[in-house]
């Protein structure tokens, strides 16, 4: 009973809650913690990476990560842009790894959707299209749900930088979806 109250009481905490209780060498704060981004940073990095075995493996470097830091940790930014944050430099690196290896990775897998529909064909396509820089902060946006603070403190950018940046980037995708659509409305 002792362990359900325990466990009922960390649900209901904060990320930022947690990750202080964590520092303080609460096991149960850690557990709440990966449970809460497991998926989400998983998706993360299936999103961006072919290989599913390589995503899990980032998504538990991440977490490591954030086990090596915790004394370290000073609580800046909310617990999920820190976390986003580990992500992207563990994504970075794994890119530039890659890229050693093999050819240079000029845009990098499709990014990974579910639903198998023709729609999301088209759409993992088009946002196979754009260039690095606008295809991540699309993503950020719309896959990973971060507001535009959030990835600004994440790509260190002013937030109108992002709003613009982000504008672009669905014109340019809207543009790969449509391209047709453009001349037609021209035209009308």
């Amino acid at each position: 009973m002792a362990a359900r109250g325990i466990t009922g009481i960390v649900s209901s905490l904060s990320d930022e809650a947690l990750i202080l209780d964590f520092q303080r060498g609460s096991r149960p704060a850690f557990e709440e913690l990966f449970a809460r981004y497991r998926e989400p940073l998983y998706g993360f990095f299936r999103r961006r990476l072919d290989n599913r075995e390589r995503a899990e493996d980032l998504m538990q470097e991440a977490f490591l990560a954030v086990i090596r830091a915790t004394v370290r940790h000073e609580p800046r930014a909310l617990v999920r842009t820190y976390l986003y944050g580990i992500a992207l430099k563990l994504l970075a690196t794994e890119r530039r790894k890659k890229s050693t290896k093999d050819a240079p990775l000029e845009a990098g897998p499709e990014p990974k959707v579910d639903d198998a529909s023709e729609d999301s064909v088209w759409v993992r396509q088009a946002i196979q299209k754009l260039d690095v820089p606008e295809r991540e902060i699309l993503m950020l946006r719309e896959y990973e749900q971060l507001s535009y603070s959030e990835i600004a403190e994440l790509l260190r950018l002013p937030v109108n930088t992002v709003r613009s940046r982000l504008f672009r980037s669905r014109m340019a995708l809207k543009n790969h979806l449509d391209p047709a659509g453009k001349m037609q409305n021209a035209h009308d």
